[in-house]
C-alpha cells in the first residue's frame, strides 16, 4: 500500500504550479517509477478528482477506483471563491488553493463527460448531509457511470478520518463483491 502526497501537500515538492492534470501526471509518474501495475486507487476530495482523471486517461492502470467525497467535475455546480493567504503556516502549499479552486469552479467539460464511459469498477463514498460536497452531485455522477456504486456515510467530508470503521467496511465490501 502506498499513500501519495499530491504536489504541494505533505512531503511532496511545492513547485508553485498546480492543476489537477499536473497532479494526475505526478501520480502516473509515481506508478511508473515504482513499477506499480493495475491497482486499486482511493482518492479523497481533490485526490479523488485526481484519481478520477487518471482513470479517465488510462483506465488500464486501475482495477478499482474508490472516490471519497470527491469534488465531482460538473460545470456550474461548485463555486469556490479565491481565498486570502492565512497568517499561519499550513501543512500544504497555499499557492495550490486558488488555482485548484478555479478549476473546480470551471472544470473541463470533458472530465464530466468521460465519466459516462469509464470502464473501471468504482465506489463513490459520500459524506452525507454534513459534507461540504453537494451529495446530489455525487448521485448524478454515479447515475451516469456504467460501473459505479454510491454509498453514503453520514460523516461529513472526511469520512475516512471521522468514521474509519464504516469507511473500511464500505471499501472491503465493494472490493470483495467486485473481485
Amino acid at each position: 500500500m502506498w499513500a501519495v502526497d499530491l504536489r504541494g501537500h505533505g512531503s511532496s515538492p511545492h513547485p508553485g504550479t498546480y492543476s489537477f492534470e499536473l497532479m494526475r501526471d505526478d501520480v502516473l509518474a509515481f506508478l511508473d517509477t515504482h513499477a506499480i501495475g493495475p491497482c486499486v486507487m482511493i482518492g479523497h476530495s481533490m485526490g479523488g478528482l485526481t484519481a478520477l482523471l487518471l482513470a479517465e486517461l488510462d483506465p488500464s492502470r486501475l482495477t478499482h477506483l474508490i472516490l471519497e467525497d470527491v469534488a465531482a467535475p460538473r460545470l456550474n455546480v461548485l463555486h469556490r471563491e479565491p481565498l486570502d493567504p492565512p497568517d499561519e503556516p499550513t501543512p500544504f502549499d497555499f499557492a495550490a488553493v486558488n488555482p485548484l479552486f478555479a478549476q473546480l469552479s470551471n472544470p473541463d467539460p470533458a472530465w464530466w463527460e468521460h465519466t459516462r464511459t469509464l470502464p473501471t469498477p468504482t465506489l463513490v463514498i459520500g459524506g452525507g448531509t454534513p459534507s461540504t460536497i453537494p451529495q446530489t452531485l455525487l448521485a448524478d455522477m454515479v447515475a451516469q457511470m456504467p460501473h459505479a456504486t454510491l454509498t453514503t456515510i453520514e460523516a461529513g467530508h472526511d469520512v475516512h478520518a471521522t468514521h474509519p470503521t464504516e469507511f473500511l467496511t464500505a471499501v472491503t465490501t465493494f472490493l470483495k463483491s467486485s473481485l
